[in-house]
């Protein structure tokens, strides 16, 4: 038997990965007033994205109750060592305690590991990722869980929000408060530290908010450590691949991890949102 990896649909890890590492994901849940769906399950990231730009409902998301966590862990424990339940963070969702309820409310002996990632999308799909890596090579439980743990201060994000009123509807808007009085036409960039949302710049133009993310990213390269890439887009991808082309002459262009941004980053982000995620350490 092996450790089984569990993660939630808001890491946005591509299919082909799940697969290949065989991750099991709980879907949030997104509601467009009366109509709930599972992410990813009942409605695609194209479906969600059409409503958010043309229908007049302001989407919200949810976390997955025990109940959805405690089925996936019961079924898993029959042919595993353990599980490794890697999540959004905290302080964006309260998806990490619902999976602690669920623990506690099982009766089999199969040890889980709970994990509070402090990140979202590809910052959080990195920490599960590395997770798989080592269960897929036959580490023990104890070796799985440190090295998610370590992992977890070793992603840095920076995100371009094409406009902030979808993060201050959906009040998830933390320390990026300070950026809602910029200028029309400002693009923020936005980060997380310790889990909660906080700003790291502005720009006067999409393309000079993409400079600054080839800048964070070359200085890491020359000064830091940089173990992952990840390039995430939404609706632009054509702008994903111009980063990512960009950042190629520095890093491999075929192990950049492009990852499309899903419906719960997307409710509080809105369309056009391109991110890098670099797991590694910051240049000083």
């Amino acid at each position: 038997m092996a450790v089984k990896i569990v993660t939630d649909s808001s890491a946005d890890i591509p299919p082909e990965l799940l697969k290949e590492f065989d991750i099991t994901v709980v879907p949030l849940y997104v509601r467009f007033g009366n109509d709930v769906f599972k992410d990813k399950v009942d409605i695609s990231n194209e479906e969600f994205y059409k409503r958010l730009v043309s229908g007049d409902v302001f989407p919200a998301t949810s976390q997955p109750p025990p109940l959805d966590f405690k089925q996936v862990y019961e079924e898993l424990a029959k042919d595993a060592d353990g599980i490794v339940s890697v999540h959004i963070s905290g302080k964006l969702s309260g998806t990490t305690p619902s999976a602690l309820q669920a623990r506690e409310s099982m009766q089999s002996s199969c040890p889980i590991e709970i994990i509070d990632s402090l990140s979202i999308t590809n910052g959080l799909g990195m920490v599960c990722l590395e997770a798989a890596r080592a269960a897929k090579t036959g580490k023990k439980m104890e070796e799985v869980v440190k090295i998610a743990r370590d992992a977890v201060p070793e992603i840095h994000l920076m995100v371009i929000f094409d406009t902030l009123k979808y993060l201050a509807k959906g009040g998830r808007i933390g320390k990026a408060s300070s950026l809602m009085g910029a200028v029309l036409n400002i693009k923020p960039l936005i980060g997380l530290k310790d889990g909660e949302v906080v700003p790291l710049g502005k720009a006067r133009s999409y393309s000079k908010a993409m400079e600054q993310q080839y800048e964070f990213v070359e200085k890491t390269i020359r000064e830091g450590d940089v173990k992952e890439i990840s390039v995430m887009y939404n609706t632009n991808k054509n702008a994903a691949d111009i980063l990512a082309e960009r950042i190629a002459p520095l890093y491999p262009r075929e192990k950049i991890l492009m990852g499309e941004i899903g419906p719960i980053l997307g409710t509080h982000g809105g369309p056009n949102m391109l991110g890098v995620c670099l797991r590694g350490k910051l240049a000083k």
